[in-house]
């Protein structure tokens, strides 16, 4: 039997070795700015899909739609107690008060047809001018008493957005012409004749509105226009915007107002709303 040859082994040359340069290390600036170039591809890439979903990401907003850090802080309520006015600041004659005045639940406590004149009823009696929420609530108040005259002065600090501030302000300027003269009619008692009219203020704050409403002891039933001058009560209701911040007053009296205490309340009170705000945001 014969065998079969042996295999030769095989001569296919062997694989040369390959003669790639060695890499040569990046001067710096231009190792610099291969990175720069691929932050920018991976922040481009990750912004897409951010995209899609509907949001941005941080990295990618532009600075105006990160938050301010210029805007102004809410007051503190150690602030805002601060830019309330004193007894002092009104004269000898006012003192902080020893209770609610009896005309309030006599006169104010009534309802009308207009829903406007409702609401400013509503205002006068509860003192929430700006809202009666958490969000509106004021951040500090003070009651005074005029023991001559039997004037009482409420006055409160707000804070809150200047937009919607500013609309409160638009509604009070509107009421001389929707409620300047209507029907109060209380749930007992006898209807009242209340007449709504502007009142000039001093020029302060950013925006300012005054009226004085006046609230006859009874309401003519003969459609003359005819005004009782039984128990008249003056209110005066003023609200003055600085920033997002705000000032609110009532001062009434069944006696002849007087128009010292409201100017001087809106002056004064203005002046240290101002340095309250000056003073937080230097804390910030």
């Amino acid at each position: 039997m014969q065998h079969a040859p042996a295999a030769r082994p095989s001569r296919i040359p062997a694989a040369r070795p390959s003669r790639i340069p060695a890499l040569r290390p990046l001067p710096g600036a231009a190792l610099a700015a291969v990175l720069a170039l691929t932050a920018t591809a991976c922040v481009g890439g990750g912004r897409g899909a951010d995209e899609a979903d509907g949001t941005v990401s941080p990295t990618a907003q532009s600075p105006a739609a990160l938050p301010s850090s210029g805007l102004p802080p809410v007051l503190t309520r150690g602030q805002a107690r601060a830019a309330l006015i004193t007894a002092a600041d009104l004269g000898e004659a006012w003192e902080p008060t020893r209770g609610a005045a009896t005309w309030r639940d006599e006169l104010l406590k009534a309802t009308a047809d207009r829903p406007d004149c409702r609401r400013l009823l509503d205002v006068l009696y509860t003192e929430d001018l700006f809202g009666s929420d958490a969000a509106t609530a004021p951040r500090a108040t003070v009651a005074l008493d005029d023991t001559e005259d039997g004037a009482q002065l409420h006055y409160r600090v707000t804070s809150y957005r200047a937009a919607d501030l500013d609309r409160t302000l638009a509604w009070l300027g509107t009421l001389p012409d929707t409620c300047g003269h209507f029907t109060a009619r209380p749930a007992r008692g006898t209807a009242r004749d209340v007449r709504v009219t502007g009142l000039v203020l001093p020029e302060a704050g950013d925006a300012r509105r005054g009226l004085r409403v006046t609230v006859g002891g009874t309401a003519p039933d003969d459609g003359s226009g005819g005004e009782a001058r039984d128990g008249i009560l003056t209110v005066d209701l003023v609200a003055v915007r600085l920033g997002d911040d705000a000032i609110s007053l009532t001062n009434g009296t069944l006696g002849e107002p007087a128009d010292d205490a409201t100017r001087t309340s809106v002056d004064i009170g203005t002046g240290r709303l101002a340095e309250a705000r000056r003073q937080g945001r230097a804390q910030v």
